[in-house]
Order: C-alpha cells, then sequence, then structure tokens
C-alpha cells in the first residue's frame, strides 16, 4: 500500500499524458480521483464491498450509534466493535479527506459503482444513497470463471467421487489467518458433523507453521477418506460450481458471499474482521446460511461449528437453505445484462456531459 501511494507522482504524469475521459478510483486512493479532478476528469467511485456495510458504518458515521440503524438485522457484537475500531485505525491513507470512509464518496462524480445487486442488497442499496448523496449503481457480481486447467484439477476429481451436496468447502480467503485455537476448534467441528470437506488452511508467511503441527493429532489420519486439507491454492469457483458441494465455510468476506450466492452454495459464516460480521449478519437475514455461534469475547467451539455445518449439510433444514440460495443465483444471473447496460448508461452520460 505505502509503494502504491508512493506512485502518486507518476500517476499524475500519466493523466496528464494520456487525458482520459473518465477515471475509476477504489477507496485506497482519493489522490487520483482529487488530482484527476484538478485536470477537468470527472472521476467516479468503484468498491468491491457492499452496501449493507456501506450503510451500517456510514449511518454509524453520521448518527454516532450502531443502535438506530433502521434494519435490527444488521449489527455488531461489542467484541466486534472493538476490534473494528482497532483494525480501522492502522490503515493510513494518502491525501485522506475527513469524510466519512476518508472522503472517497465526497470526490465521485454523480454515481457510485459498487460490486452488488439490488436482488441481494436492494434497500441497502437506497439506504447508501440517501446517506452518500450519490445515485449508488450495482454493476452485478463480475464472477469469472476458467473452465481449462481448473478441470484437471485432482481435488475436483477426488469431489467428484463424493455425494450430491455432501462435501463442505472451507477457505478464509488469502488475506485472513486463523489462530491455532480456531484451527483446532473448527478440526474438531468438521469430526463431529463427519461432513466430506475440502479445506484451503494458509498460513502467513515466516509464521513457522504448517499443516501438520496446526491441526490436532491425529486429524489428518482420521479424515484421510473424507477430508483434503490444501496449503496453496484450490480453484474456488470450479469447486464452488460444483453439485457434490453443499456448503462453503466462509469469513464473508465480500466476494466470497458472492461467489456462493451465485453458484448457489450455502454458507456457514464464521467472520473475522472489519467488515466480515455485516456481510455474515447479511447472510443470515437473506436466508443463504448459518453463523457459527460465538461466546461474548468472540471465541467459538467445535461444537458450535460442528452444529452449524450440520445445520447447512446434514440436517433437513439444509434444503430449505439450498432452495433459498439457488433461487437467488437464479435471479442474480437473469438481472446481469441490465446491469451492465444501466453502468454502460450511466458511465456514457457522465463522459458526454464532459
Amino acid at each position: 500500500m505505502q509503494a502504491f501511494q508512493n506512485s502518486s507522482s507518476n500517476f499524475s504524469n500519466i493523466i496528464t499524458k494520456i487525458k482520459p475521459d473518465l477515471l475509476i478510483y477504489d477507496a485506497f486512493q482519493p489522490w487520483a480521483a482529487k488530482f484527476a479532478s484538478s485536470q477537468g476528469i470527472p472521476s467516479v467511485h468503484f468498491s468491491t464491498s457492499g452496501s449493507t456495510q456501506f450503510s451500517f458504518f456510514h449511518h454509524f458515521h453520521t448518527y454516532k450509534s450502531f443502535d438506530t440503524f433502521p434494519y435490527p438485522a444488521i449489527y455488531q457484537h461489542e467484541y466486534e466493535i472493538r476490534d473494528l475500531f482497532t483494525q480501522g485505525g492502522s490503515i493510513k491513507v494518502k491525501d485522506a479527506g475527513k469524510g466519512f470512509v476518508f472522503g472517497i464518496f465526497e470526490l465521485s462524480h454523480e454515481i457510485l459503482l459498487i460490486k452488488s445487486c439490488r436482488v441481494i442488497e436492494d434497500k441497502y442499496i437506497d439506504y447508501f444513497s440517501e446517506l452518500s448523496h450519490k445515485r449508488v449503481v450495482p454493476v452485478g457480481l463480475l464472477i469469472t470463471r476458467n473452465n481449462e486447467k481448473e478441470n484437471e484439477s485432482e481435488i475436483l476429481k477426488w469431489l467428484s467421487t463424493k455425494n450430491k451436496f455432501s462435501t463442505l468447502y472451507i477457505s478464509f480467503g488469502s488475506e485472513n489467518y486463523l489462530s491455532k485455537d480456531q484451527i483446532e476448534e473448527i478440526a474438531k467441528g468438521l469430526e463431529l458433523s463427519n461432513v466430506n470437506f475440502i479445506w484451503v488452511l494458509r498460513f502467513p508467511i515466516g509464521s513457522g507453521f504448517n499443516i501438520e503441527d496446526a491441526l490436532p493429532n491425529g486429524f489428518l489420519e482420521r479424515v484421510k477418506d473424507r477430508g483434503i486439507v490444501e496449503e496453496k491454492w484450490a480453484p474456488q469457483a470450479e469447486i464452488l460450481a460444483h453439485e457434490n458441494v453443499g456448503g462453503f465455510m466462509s469469513h464473508c468476506g465480500w466476494s466470497s458471499v458472492m461467489e456462493s450466492v451465485y453458484f448457489g452454495v450455502p454458507i456457514v459464516a464464521v467472520p473475522l474482521k472489519l467488515d466480515q460480521p455485516v456481510n455474515s449478519r447479511l447472510v443470515v437475514e437473506i436466508g443463504v446460511g448459518v453463523e457459527v455461534k460465538r461466546d461474548e469475547s468472540g471465541k467459538f467451539s467445535g461444537e458450535n461449528v460442528g452444529e452449524a455445518i450440520s445445520k447447512v449439510i446434514v440436517e433437513e433444514s439444509g434444503e430449505g437453505f439450498r432452495s433459498k440460495v439457488r433461487e437467488l443465483s437464479e435471479k442474480v444471473k437473469m438481472g446481469e445484462d441490465e446491469e451492465f447496460d444501466e453502468v454502460a448508461e450511466q458511465l456514457s452520460n457522465i463522459c458526454m456531459k464532459k
């Protein structure tokens, strides 16, 4: 991020040379939008996070309270609020303004683009528009798939030997790491629920951790016939698209939530930080998953994990989650072209006015 911010002078030279009709920027470079504006170039903000979390946190910024948020399904626990301010306070953005989230939305010309759709976030898109005084234009879920090398994956070959909806996919993204205690409790939950699983388990570079040391003694041997633990990489989109996957245990990063809905897979939510708890509450609200229960300090047990997994994959309730998420998936896909057309029209109008 520091290197990126240090590139602002080079960016200025590029903009001056090519003189684009429009700049699209994200949360971490308000300096880019400010320079473009000084050159008479309109800028439009594009967010890869959802409207629910932006409306929730913008409400707090405006009214200084989470409790008065108009949609009670979205909330935060005390430990999440404490962690949020600790984590958020460590982010330093060059040329940040004093408005909500560094003032990035105030710099956007007429509209805000957001990776979302009305099928999932209708009322939150409208409330975010109201708070930001900008028209929020959803661009859809922007899911990509590569059907070449992934189809040759040993993981997919293994998955094809399992029963329909019988397998849990577990991944916490590329920037989230579980503690040893959390790893052990998830492992315990997997043994209690007795489901098939594919677990992508990553560790921070230089941490010294490896799969054998992090997992409980004998775990890999006990689950060898029904589970894969992968440390490096797995073809996530192809796994979620596979008919034998019945659930996705996720930290609820926005892209992971969108992929799960797009491919019609219910979610076992284990949020870790920042916007993830809010995304998790949305998952529960729209009926496409469950959240693993925790105690007042934010800790979860293997029993909590096993209970949540069973609700999504083992028990009869799982069919209800699968039915709901498939319904949303179909609606999302039906609306993609319309959303693309709206985005194109809005951006064209801005360029024409210029």
